[in-house]
């Protein structure tokens, strides 16, 4: 079963990684709870093959950096960039693309989350595994507002600008 509008999102343990303290997350990779971080909050959500790929990397991330602003006038209270990867890589692509502050890099490691969603992506064939579909959605109090699924090998109706054309 795949995710639609007005589903709650699934519960699962994400994981992050930050280099610097906050109240909000330690050093070192911490847990991320979604119904416990969605709770009370808007939240924009995009998801991606693989960190540091070229159309992730080039395109679809820096979208939503640039647009960081945007967002949270229009009421958004976090950026969520979900692969899955592990914590350390996703922690390093976040620093590659100078996101604190503006997205939150979020691993799902092992993909339960992305398949609990019903978008996970079977690139076994060609060595890299289960990964997500690339979407974004917008999520309030854990419910999801909007959804975009691009079709595989696109990046068209999942890009920060069309979400906040959708917001």
């Amino acid at each position: 079963m795949t995710i639609k509008i007005g589903d709650q999102l699934p519960e699962a343990r994400l994981a992050e990684y930050i280099d610097v303290a906050s109240e909000a997350c330690s050093v070192g990779p911490s847990k991320v709870m979604v119904h416990e971080a969605t709770k009370g909050k808007k939240i924009a959500i995009f998801a991606v093959p693989g960190a540091f790929t070229p159309t992730c990397s080039e395109t679809h991330a820096p979208g939503y950096i640039k647009a960081a602003d945007q967002f949270k006038a229009k009421g958004v209270d976090e950026i969520w960039c979900i692969s899955v990867n592990d914590p350390f890589v996703m922690g390093a692509w976040g620093r590659d693309q100078k996101a604190a502050g503006k997205v939150r890099f979020i691993a799902d490691g092992s993909g339960t989350f992305t398949k609990a969603l019903g978008m996970e992506f079977d690139l076994t064939k060609g060595g890299l595994g289960v990964r997500s579909q690339r979407y974004s959605m917008l999520v309030e109090d854990g419910v999801v507002k909007q959804l975009n699924v691009e079709d595989s090998g696109h990046l068209e109706v999942s890009t920060a600008e069309k979400l906040l054309e959708q917001i």
